[in-house]
């Protein structure tokens, strides 16, 4: 007999209490609360539960500096039960990071950055023939299940003079390996407007809310047509909050706008995890709580937004039958300080606290 857990009085985001029973890892019964009986009885009083939660932008590769970081330390002990990499790794590297994700206790998808040498270095697209379409095309290959998509950071300071041409290389890649496009924005060159344009449907615009010149809105606050038109083909949008691109300022004008709010993602490595702004997942989204942004609204951006995006519906929804990956965590009321990536500092009187997650059907408690 294997061991059976029972989590007693959960809240669901949707409001509903619940008491969840799980045996040898897997969910077996979802029942009113106070009815469960098992071998270990968790009373889960004021904690609520969602799917385990998804962080689609992050850098998981320990040894590279500066965006680099420990799976775990930015995965389970963040509440975050899935984690896709974004990009650290381009053909060269893959192989290794394949291997040693496989020591995690946190579910490790990757982006293949288009430059075979990913993040060793940050201008990693200012040479174009670092974009080996040979060796990416033997990596998609090689890694069908770990490699989601392609990864291509479309900024000033990563593609110096090549200009858009990473780009449309990126575009033809995605095509021949039928993988979407993640694509960081920042400071132009190129223009956005450039960038958009060759965006399609379940392609990723990541760093979507940031504060910089080259940024997706009017001075005046209004989305430019650009983002609606890429939006209404189907374009995704990502928050990738990171060091330097999430501003309180252009996230209230997209709020303003009905901008949709598709996946909160934080960007996070050592360096922003430990000094800020970033932080934590938890963080990042009582952000959004501040904003006004319902919590069901908040915690949808980072369970099953992304888990439809990445094809795996299943891992957003807590059901009978399935491996539990649940992440436990509470709304404390209390003043905290919340600053963004242009060092405004606003102040928030509810905060959201991680206080455990089921991963693979492991308890790791906050």
């Amino acid at each position: 007999m294997g061991t059976e857990n029972v989590l007693r009085n959960l809240q669901l985001v949707d409001g509903r209490i619940v008491d969840i029973t799980i045996q040898d890892g897997i969910i077996t019964a979802i029942t009113p609360p106070g009815q469960a009986e098992g071998e270990n009885v968790l009373d889960c009083s004021g904690l609520y539960a969602s799917s385990g939660w998804i962080d689609l932008h992050v850098h998981a590769v320990q040894d590279l500096d500066p965006y680099g970081d420990n799976i775990d330390e930015i995965g389970v002990k963040q509440g975050v039960t899935t984690l896709v990499d974004a990009g650290s790794c381009g053909a060269d590297r893959i192989g290794a990071f394949y291997t040693a994700r496989l020591q995690a206790a946190t579910q490790v998808f990757a982006l293949l950055n288009i430059s075979r040498i990913g993040l060793e270095r940050t201008d990693e697209l200012s040479q174009l023939e670092w974009i080996d379409r040979a060796k990416v095309l033997k990596a998609v290959a090689a890694y069908p299940d770990f490699i989601v998509g392609l990864k291509a950071r479309i900024s000033e300071s990563v593609v110096k003079d090549s200009g858009i041409q990473p780009l449309k290389l990126a575009r033809t890649l995605s095509e021949e390996t039928k993988l979407p496009l993640m694509v960081h924005i920042g400071s132009a060159p190129p223009a956005i407007s450039d960038v958009l344009e060759l965006l399609q449907s379940g392609d990723v615009i990541t760093h979507y809310l940031n504060g910089k010149s080259n940024n997706l809105f009017h001075p005046d606050g209004t989305p430019l047509q650009e983002l609606l038109d890429a939006a209404a083909r189907g374009v995704h949008l990502d928050v990738g909050h990171g060091t330097a691109s999430f501003s309180f300022r252009i996230a209230e004008q997209a709020k303003a706008a009905g901008i949709a709010l598709n996946t909160i993602s934080t960007d996070i490595y050592r360096g922003n995890r430990m000094n800020g702004p970033v932080y934590s997942m938890s963080n990042v989204l009582t952000k959004f709580l501040y904003l006004g942004y319902s919590l069901e609204e908040v915690i949808r951006a980072v369970t099953r937004s992304p888990a439809e995006w990445l094809g795996k519906p299943e891992l957003g929804k807590i059901r009978v039958g399935q491996k539990a990956n649940l992440t436990l965590f509470s709304l404390e009321a209390g003043e905290k300080q919340l600053e963004d990536s242009e060092g405004d500092v606003r102040v928030t009187q509810h905060y959201i606290e991680v206080k455990g997650v089921f991963a693979n059907g492991s308890l790791t408690t906050g």
